[in-house]
C-alpha cells in the first residue's frame, strides 16, 4: 500500500486540517509514492526505536520530529541525527498531533482510562461531571496513569466538574469552566496561577497521558490489512 493511501485514511479518521497553526502534523519524512507493508506506532521518535524497525517501515508518531523551523541538518545534533538514520533505513514518518488530540485521545483517556462519561467537549478539553472526595479522586487518577503519587494543587475538598487535556494544557487554565483540571507538564508558576483562580490541578504527566496514542490508532489501522505494531519510544524521564 502506498504512503498516500494510508495518509488519506488517517486524514479521514482525524483531519490534518484541524491541527493548530503552530503544529506540524502530516508527512514529515518520506515519499507519498513509497510502498509500505509495515506500520509502527509510537508517541515519539528515538534512536532505539529507529534501530528496532525494519527498513521501509512507516512510522506514525504523535509528536512531530520536525517541529520548529529546521534551518540545518547537522547529523551530530537532534533531530537531524534521527532523521539521518530514518532516511538510511527508508523509514517514512507521519505525525498526528493536535488533530488526534481533538478527535480521539482526550475522549479515549476520559472514557477508557479514567472510566467517566464526557459531559461536554470543547476542542482540546473534555469535561467530566463527578462528585467525589478530592483525595480519593486524585489517588484514582494517579493509579490510572501508573504514577507513583498524585502531584496536585488542592483548592477544595471535593471535586464536582473536571476538565481534562492530555499532554501539556496549562495555557488553557483561564478559559476553563471547572473546579479541577487534569493535564501534564504542570510547572511551579502554573500551580501558583491555578491556586490564585481557585482551580485544583492534578498533574497526569505528558508521556503518561499520551501513552495510549498507539493502542487507539492500532485498532483503526487493522482494517487496512497491513502489519501494525506498537513500538513506542521510552519515557525520557526516570523516576528514582
Amino acid at each position: 500500500m502506498k504512503v498516500l493511501e494510508i495518509y488519506e485514511y488517517l486524514n479521514q479518521l482525524s483531519p490534518f486540517e484541524i491541527q493548530e497553526s503552530w503544529d506540524n502534523s502530516g508527512l514529515l519524512v518520506g515519499d507519498f509514492n513509497e510502498d509500505i507493508s509495515t506500520i509502527a506506532l509510537s508517541i515519539d521518535v528515538d534512536e532505539a526505536l529507529i534501530d528496532s524497525l525494519e527498513n521501509n517501515t512507516l512510522l506514525i508518531t504523535h509528536h512531530p520530529i520536525i517541529f520548529g523551523g529546521l534551518k540545518q541538518l547537522e547529523f551530530s545534533k537532534y533531530p537531524a541525527n534521527l532523521i539521518q538514520k530514518m532516511i538510511k533505513k527508508n523509514i517514512s514518518n507521519i505525525a498526528m498531533h493536535t488533530n488526534f488530540d481533538q478527535t480521539h485521545l482526550n475522549e479515549y483517556v476520559a472514557t477508557e482510562v479514567l472510566g467517566y462519561e464526557i459531559a461536554q467537549k470543547d476542542g482540546f478539553v473534555a469535561y467530566l461531571e463527578i462528585d467525589e472526595d478530592f483525595d480519593t479522586f486524585a489517588k484514582k487518577v494517579s493509579s490510572a496513569f501508573g504514577l507513583s503519587h498524585a502531584r496536585c494543587v488542592k483548592c477544595s475538598n471535593r471535586v464536582k466538574r473536571v476538565a481534562l487535556t492530555t499532554g501539556s494544557g496549562c495555557s488553557l487554565m483561564r478559559s476553563l469552566s471547572a473546579d479541577c483540571f487534569l493535564t501534564g507538564d504542570v510547572k511551579y508558576h502554573d500551580a501558583m496561577e491555578a491556586k490564585s483562580i481557585n482551580l485544583s490541578l492534578i498533574d497526569i504527566g505528558h508521556y503518561e497521558s499520551e501513552y495510549f496514542f498507539a493502542q487507539i490508532l492500532q485498532k483503526h489501522l487493522k482494517n487496512l490489512g497491513l502489519k501494525v505494531i506498537i513500538a513506542s519510544s521510552e519515557n525520557p524521564f526516570t523516576y528514582i
